[in-house]
């Protein structure tokens, strides 16, 4: 048996957010990775297994914050991808009385079995995994223009209302998104686009990091977008032969097409100098409702095409104000949207621009009147969007931009829910 005093000791810190700032020599021998390819460019994520990250890694955090330190038995992951069985202790960093980060000072137990130290995985983290390979979480940028088109062509009398048919468009619709989310993170890690970004905000930002983590094979994650993109489409097959109207298929092929080849090559959309901003836009939006309505009705409607541009251009600015993190990995990757070209601080005031214009639409159907009078509560929301977009023109280039991430994802549900209701009384 090997003597403990001689064993290397892996000493690792990070900021807040899992980035790492030291590697000590301990670790390199046990991790087998080189301090400099390391540091500034991965998280302490990467040294152990998804699920653990996914289940445990945060409480463990949590007890060192409040208590001092936290002392367990893991299962950590090197380089070469074999396990090993070691013991962590994990305490909080100050600077000037202030928690800046974490130290895990590590050593291997070289006569434990890997198998034994790996925490236990929880019903609910299995269910975590799912909701992070797939962000079932954004599938509400989906459902808010479906809702809306359905209640809107009530209201308008243009349809009578068949549980089948809503069915099958919200089921369908939902999973050409989830087609989109996966094909999404299998393209930008195929890219080499996620290898590269290390600034992108937790759970917003950066796609789900599914492969990165290890919750699923790349191969399992293009498997799993060919599967939702099959299924979608055996929707839309089902939508037009109970209607014997086979319109629908090119809203069908639009989405599709959007959803492959919004990150895939060589089309590449997202890389296309704003091409990805205006395909979010509309098929969050406008293709949403107009489908969503010719589905149902088998009506091409203008005013339904309409109806979409105020979520169309809040769901952009989702995407707007997330690719902020993302844009110098992005532009290493030659992923050129419209942020990376703009430049932070121009781009900060596109935001203001695409929420302006989205509370305008509003504004604008109603007088048209495209909308009811009652949609106009939806303009409540407005003082909140011209606050978040004031914090990010002033902290276009700070961590504290995740706020806005999260406060423009709020503005977009609250404001469709506004309108759904607004259009229903």
């Amino acid at each position: 048996m090997r003597d403990m005093g001689e064993q290397p000791v892996s000493i690792i810190t990070c900021d807040m957010e899992g980035r790492i700032e030291t590697f000590n020599e301990g670790a390199e021998q046990i991790f087998g990775y080189r301090a400099d390819e390391i540091i500034g460019k991965k998280r302490v994520s990467l040294f152990s297994p998804g699920m653990v990250v996914l289940g445990h890694v945060a409480g463990w955090l949590k007890s060192a914050s409040e208590n001092g330190e936290h002392r367990t038995r893991t299962t950590f992951v090197r380089k070469d991808g074999s396990q090993l069985a070691a013991e962590v202790r994990i305490t909080p960093t100050f600077h000037d009385g202030i928690q800046i980060g974490y130290c895990g000072r590590s050593v291997e137990l070289l006569d434990v079995d890997p198998a034994e130290t790996l925490p236990p995985v929880a019903l609910a983290t299995r269910i975590i995994r799912v909701v992070a390979i797939t962000r079932l979480p954004f599938l509400t940028a989906t459902w808010l223009p479906v809702i809306l088109a359905t209640v809107w062509a009530l209201q308008t009398g243009l349809l009578e209302f068949n549980a089948l048919s809503f069915g099958l468009v919200f089921l369908g619709a939902s999973l050409m998104h989830l087609t989109a989310n996966t094909f999404n993170d299998y393209f930008d890690w195929t890219s080499g686009t996620d290898q590269l970004n290390n600034d992108y905000f937790l759970q917003l930002s950066g796609g789900s990091r599914a492969i990165e983590l290890g919750l699923i094979s790349e191969r399992g994650l293009q498997q799993l977008a060919t599967s939702f993109l099959l299924l979608s489409t055996a929707c839309g097959i089902a939508l037009m032969f109970t209607s014997s109207d086979f319109g629908l298929l090119w809203y069908g092929v639009a989405g599709a097409c959007c959803a492959l080849f919004y990150t895939a090559g060589p089309i590449r959309l997202a890389a296309r100098r704003g091409l990805g901003e205006l395909a979010i836009g509309l098929c969050f939006g406008p293709l949403m409702t107009a489908g969503t309505v010719y589905a149902m009705t088998g009506i091409h409607s203008t005013e339904a095409l309409l109806l979409g541009m105020p979520l169309g251009l809040l769901t952009t600015n989702i995407l707007w104000v997330n690719q902020f993190p993302d844009t110098p990995s992005d532009i290493a990757a030659g992923k050129l949207h419209l942020v990376a070209t703009l430049g932070l601080e121009r781009a900060s005031y596109g935001y203001l621009l695409l929420a302006v214009a989205a509370f305008g639409a509003v504004w604008w159907l109603v007088e048209s009147g495209i909308m009811a009078y009652n949609s106009l509560a939806a303009l409540l929301v407005l003082p909140l969007a011209l606050y978040t977009s004031w914090r990010i023109i002033t902290q276009f280039d700070q961590r504290e931009l995740a706020m806005s991430c999260w406060l423009t994802i709020g503005i977009q549900f609250m404001t469709g829910v506004l309108l759904i209701g607004g259009t229903y009384y």
